[in-house]
């Protein structure tokens, strides 16, 4: 109990930096950073936190991801919980840092709904509903995927880091892009109105994005060789100069 309390609190640290650095960039720079730049600040602070706190706690910050990963047997039922606990009392304390921020001197929320998801002004409730699956789907399987046997070690960050970029230049014009449940959840609480009553389709879509992304990438994952240790490879020169020289005469 004691190890999965340690390792729940990154996931809490974790997600609040990633709201409140990744929501922040649009609360309060986004009329000077503009689309490109939110995408880079969530993507770049993912990034880092994969670096940071995925040796410990795998960086998932993101329930979506949890789920792909509890499906695909990295972790357990109740170490999934914890995480989903932890997750959204981060995303709930970093969107409580943004809104205390409003607070301070002339600081004004750009976005107008500090950063929430929703839709109706350029995208209808169905067409958010299947970006959200899409970009999520995305999002999940690059994470199981590079996370697994088979990747290139130590380049996980960036990959996962760069794909949250590209799914933001894509979902922010539309929906403000979720991709993260808790990251929807967070700002909607504080902000309510219209968003909060939206919230739903941000936890239901990329919690379906990330089931989808269980099932689909074992499949991908078949195609890649599986990686050859130094031990197997030294047995593998073994046998091939057996069968050049079966009499050992060399």
């Amino acid at each position: 109990m004691v190890d999965l309390v340690r390792r729940c609190f990154p996931e809490f640290v974790g997600t609040a930096v990633l709201v409140f650095f990744g929501v922040g960039a649009a609360v309060f720079g986004f009329n000077v950073v503009g689309v490109v730049g939110v995408a880079l600040s969530f993507g770049l602070v993912l990034l880092g936190l994969v670096y940071a706190i995925g040796p410990r706690t795998g960086c998932h910050v993101n329930p979506a991801i949890t789920l792909g990963i509890l499906l695909s047997r990295g972790i357990t039922l109740r170490e999934a919980c914890g995480y989903w606990v932890a997750q959204l009392l981060g995303a709930i304390a970093g969107a409580a840092l943004i809104r205390g921020f409003t607070g301070f001197g002339d600081v004004k929320d750009q976005t107008g709904t500090l950063g929430s998801n929703d839709w109706g002004k350029t995208i209808n409730g169905p067409g958010a509903f299947l970006l959200e699956i899409i970009l999520t789907l995305l999002l999940v399987t690059v994470v199981l995927l590079v996370t697994g046997r088979a990747a290139s070690p130590g380049f996980a960050g960036l990959a996962i880091g760069l794909t949250l970029t590209v799914c933001h230049l894509v979902g922010i014009p539309l929906d403000g892009t979720s991709v993260n449940p808790a990251r929807s959840i967070g700002p909607a609480i504080f902000n309510g109105g219209i968003p909060l009553q939206h919230v739903w389709l941000f936890i239901v879509a990329p919690l379906i994005g990330g089931v989808i992304a269980a099932v689909l990438a074992p499949a991908l994952a078949a195609t890649a060789p599986a990686p050859v240790s130094a031990a197997d490879r030294d047995e593998v020169e073994s046998s091939e100069a057996r069968m050049a020289d079966p009499t050992g005469a060399e």
